[in-house]
């Protein structure tokens, strides 16, 4: 295939037949942090979900300027569904690369592999690791903030994705360092797929995305998983020791009734998260620091989550915002009262 940086965006995303919000996540990541990247959406007969993008075909969204195709659903297991390979051809015959954040690699379907083959189309795999080495644990030089989480899903890529706008917005050098597939798509491609790397290299993964750097400033490392969570507890550990992170920042969805995918487990309580994430990072990074917690409150009325919200913060003496609804200005604030610049 051709270099990667030959696909890229104006985007078309594709939401197939996702059936709630959290099923498209990656076409609704790209649709909000890049929406100048993004030209619409096409989605199958049985989608329950939008991101609010005009609906094209693959011509329209040709003659609209779209370059690439992304494949914008995530699934258990991460594979493609007979749907979503007939649109990958289809797409291709239309003029468009492809760009996939799902585990199964799109080459790895006989007939994408050789329909791009024939038509010189780009096929782009987010989930395609570097390679790595296993992780060393020497304390580098930089400043470095891991979110964590309850759970899934609950926040922790828009979160650092606001902490890096707010601290920029201060003059703050920061970057966002991304180790999902939506981030690396938001990232511009660059980034590693933390839960595609083999386990003994996760930690080394993490060290990988976040090198040192001597500029005073941040790397902000998009947190995965839940320490809680029994399927994906291993990549949770693995960044919290790899990234060796100075401070953290506790990600959390409150009208959550089980976790993510298995409801027969309940979420940790707040004080136990923190407590269990705290203790594990500190074996890499013993200075380690709360900053704050964030909430996704979407789902509750504006007053409810405004009480909430007050709530714990009082509870915890930390600062807690939605950072959808009221950014995260005093989280960085605490993030740089712990750390203040040089």
């Amino acid at each position: 295939m051709s270099e990667p940086a030959s696909w890229g965006p104006p985007y078309l995303l594709y939401l197939g037949n996702a059936q709630d919000d959290l099923a498209a996540k990656t076409a609704r990541g790209l649709a909000y942090w890049r929406p100048t990247w993004c030209v619409g959406q096409v989605r199958g007969p049985r989608c329950q979900t939008s991101v609010g993008l005009p609906d094209l075909d693959f011509a329209q969204a040709r003659a609209a300027g779209a370059r690439t195709l992304l494949v914008g659903v995530a699934n258990a297991g991460g594979v493609m569904d007979a749907d979503t390979v007939e649109a990958v051809l289809a797409a291709m015959e239309a003029g468009l690369h492809v760009a996939s954040g799902l585990h199964q690699r799109l080459a790895d379907e006989p007939r994408i592999r050789e329909t791009a083959s024939r038509l010189g189309r780009v096929l782009f795999d987010a989930r395609r690791p570097p390679v790595l080495d296993v992780g060393k644990a020497v304390r580098r030089v930089g400043r470095r903030l891991l979110t964590v989480g309850t759970d899934c899903s609950v926040g922790k890529m828009y979160t650092t994705l606001a902490l890096e706008r707010e601290l920029r917005s201060r003059n703050v050098a920061a970057d966002f360092r991304a180790t999902g597939q939506t981030g690396i798509f938001i990232a511009g491609g660059h980034g590693v797929p933390i839960d595609a790397v083999v386990a003994d290299f996760i930690s080394g993964a993490a060290e990988w995305v976040s090198p040192a750097r001597d500029d005073d400033g941040w790397d902000l490392i998009e947190g995965q998983g839940s320490l809680f969570h029994p399927s994906f507890a291993g990549v949770s550990l693995g960044l919290l020791h790899g990234a060796q992170p100075d401070v953290l920042v506790l990600c959390h969805e409150p009208t959550r009734q089980h976790m993510r995918g298995l409801p027969h487990y309940a979420l940790p309580r707040l004080e136990d998260c923190l407590a269990a994430n705290l203790q594990a990072a500190r074996l890499t990074s013993p200075g380690v620091q709360v900053a704050g917690i964030a909430m996704d409150t979407s789902r509750l009325p504006r007053d409810q989550a405004a009480s909430l919200c007050s709530h714990v913060e009082r509870r915890f003496g930390l600062p807690c915002q939605d950072p959808l609804a009221d950014g995260v200005a005093r989280i960085a604030d605490r993030v740089l009262e712990l750390h203040p610049a040089a």
